[in-house]
């Protein structure tokens, strides 16, 4: 069975929404794989990376964070 890894659904992103632009998921993320340039943006995932513990998901009020 494929691993799981954390991708992010952009039609749901809206950081403007999280504390200051600061994505909440990009703040959760223990393996530090979510990164974000500016507040405001829309984060970048690392999917090679990721580790699956769903973390960011969770983290996520927009639900725009999923494990696929």
């Amino acid at each position: 069975m494929p691993k799981k890894i954390a991708l992010i659904d952009y039609s749901k992103c809206h950081p403007e929404y999280c504390d200051s632009g600061i994505c909440k998921a990009v703040l959760t993320c223990p393996h530090k794989l979510l990164k974000q340039e500016r507040p405001y943006e829309a984060p970048l995932p690392h999917p090679s990376l990721c580790q699956g513990c769903a973390k960011c998901v969770v983290a996520c009020p927009l639900k725009a964070v999923q494990l696929n």
